[in-house]
């Protein structure tokens, strides 16, 4: 194995021990997580929840501060999550009439986590 392909292997399953860490934040806040890792053919989601009727797309950023981790989301998944939300919720009873929110899910490197809720809300 390569350096580079261990270092990718590992950056992977650093981010599913991040992703459990959110699921179970969410899942003990009540809400039902749907999916882990969703893929569809426009790009996958790491999370997906539901709070009611409403669902929740929930992308997770790991690394050493939440500010790191932040500074880590771009326009390009910023639109690859709104292509495979679109995609995901024509899956869903209602459709595109399902109420939605899209949150940001920060994990430093002490397993901290900081959700900032509807963060892709345009003003």
């Amino acid at each position: 194995m390569t350096v580079k392909q261990h270092l990718g292997r590992t950056a992977y399953h650093v981010g599913l021990t991040a992703d459990d860490i959110v699921a179970r934040r969410y899942a003990g806040g009540g809400q039902a997580v749907l999916a882990k890792r969703w893929r569809g053919s426009r790009g996958g989601i790491d999370l997906i929840a539901q709070n009611g009727d409403d669902v929740i797309f929930i992308e997770v950023k790991k690394s050493r501060s939440h500010a790191r981790a932040a500074a880590h989301l771009t326009h390009r998944q910023m639109d690859r999550i709104y292509g495979a939300g679109a995609e995901f919720l024509a899956t869903q009873p209602r459709g595109q009439l399902t109420d939605v929110r899209i949150d940001l899910a920060l994990v430093d490197d002490m397993g901290r986590v900081d959700v900032i809720e509807n963060a892709f809300m345009t003003a």
